[in-house]
Order: structure tokens, then C-alpha cells, then sequence
């Protein structure tokens, strides 16, 4: 499963913490102390931190990566931060490609699902409310198109398809033929152990091949 264990118990600082820290130098180790000289010392604003490691902004030592340089560029900002949650979220967008703009209900739903009994309800209210901010703040449209899987109309991930266009009806191996278009399909499964994310693959598979 490739959820984030890290969470915040209260969001209301979130935005400010991220537009302070692009607005700050960046230190050598990203600290507690380093928060409160942004002004944010309270226990809840701390779990940022943890936070942020998930999101690769900072390494285990707390050292900021290049990914917290880049998110220095506050031009380009919005995608960097993108990027982090996709990444740090990925079993999540691999079930829905847009996932960033489900409701914070759907997502906790999501959670449960993915996280089979590994967390308290509590907690994981505290996880999709995370999410849910982080998504806010993030710039989606600015992702390049190429780097957002392939979905069926219901909003699932599907199969990718290769079309290969030839000049008679015969299949290539392992394609199907239909009018003159030859389709090569190529299945790439995620790493999840989920058994519901296979099921909407296989289902999208037979569904577009029937």
C-alpha cells in the first residue's frame, strides 16, 4: 500500500506553513526549531514534517531534497507540489486519475479500502483531510497530460492500449483486430495489495474488448 503514514491533526496552517517555506531560505535541516521561526510552534503545526518527508520535500534526516528547491520557484510551485501528492499518494490515483478532486468523504472511503483495517477510523479521517488540503494547494492543471494514466469514463484506471495502424485486418500476436486497426494491448499492473484495484482492470479490460 502506498499511502503516506503521516498526517496533520489540523489543517487550518497548512497553507500558510507551505507559503512561508517558499518564502524562506532554505535551511541545512528542516527542524521544529526552523518551524518556529516561521511563527508555527505548536504540537499540531510540528507533523508537517512528517509530512513533507512523505511528499519527498525532505529526506529521512530532514535534510531538504531537490524537490524542496524546486518548490522554492514559487512559478512553479503549484506543480511541484502536484507531483509530490501523485507520487506519495499513488495506489490512490492508480483507483482514480482524479483523485485530487474527490470529496473528502470519498477519499476517506478510499482509505479504508486501500489501508485493509491497518488504521482507527480517527486516523483516518485525519489521512483524507491531509489529502484533501494538500490537493487545495496544488496546481493539477499545470501536469503534463502525458504523466496522468489512462482512465475509463467512469474516472477507474484502465488498461493501456497501443493502436497500430496496418494496411490488411490480420491481429499482430496477442492484439485484437477491429476494421482494419490492429489493437496491441499491454496490461500494466500496479503494485497494490488491494485485490479491488485488479478487479477494475480486468472489468475495464473485458468491458472494452466485448
Amino acid at each position: 500500500m502506498a499511502l503516506p503514514t503521516s498526517y496533520l491533526t489540523s489543517t487550518k496552517n497548512l497553507e500558510g506553513i507551505l507559503n512561508s517555506i517558499s518564502g524562506a531560505q532554505a535551511p541545512e535541516k528542516f527542524t521544529t526549531r526552523f518551524l518556529e521561526s516561521l511563527d508555527y510552534k505548536t504540537s499540531s503545526d510540528r507533523l508537517v514534517i512528517g509530512v513533507l518527508k512523505s511528499l519527498g520535500f525532505l529526506a529521512d534526516d530532514g535534510r531538504p531534497t531537490q524537490r524542496y528547491f524546486e518548490y522554492l520557484d514559487q512559478s512553479q510551485s503549484g506543480r511541484v507540489l502536484a507531483e509530490a501528492i501523485r507520487e506519495a499518494y499513488v495506489d490512490l490515483f492508480q483507483v482514480n486519475k482524479n483523485a485530487h478532486g474527490m470529496s473528502r468523504g470519498d477519499v476517506l472511503n478510499k482509505f479504508k479500502t486501500l489501508s485493509q483495517g491497518q488504521y482507527s477510523e480517527s486516523v483516518l479521517d485525519k489521512m483524507a483531510s491531509t489529502f484533501v488540503a494538500l490537493t487545495a494547494l496544488a496546481d493539477w492543471n499545470s501536469l503534463p497530460a502525458t504523466q496522468v494514466p489512462p482512465t475509463a469514463s467512469d474516472g477507474s484506471a484502465e488498461p493501456n492500449r497501443e493502436v497500430v495502424e496496418r494496411g490488411d485486418s490480420r491481429p499482430l500476436a496477442g492484439g485484437v483486430s477491429l476494421g482494419g486497426l490492429v489493437y496491441n494491448i499491454q496490461l500494466i499492473l500496479p503494485e497494490s495489495r488491494d485485490p479491488k484495484v485488479y478487479d477494475v482492470l480486468f472489468e475495464s479490460l473485458r468491458r472494452h474488448l466485448a
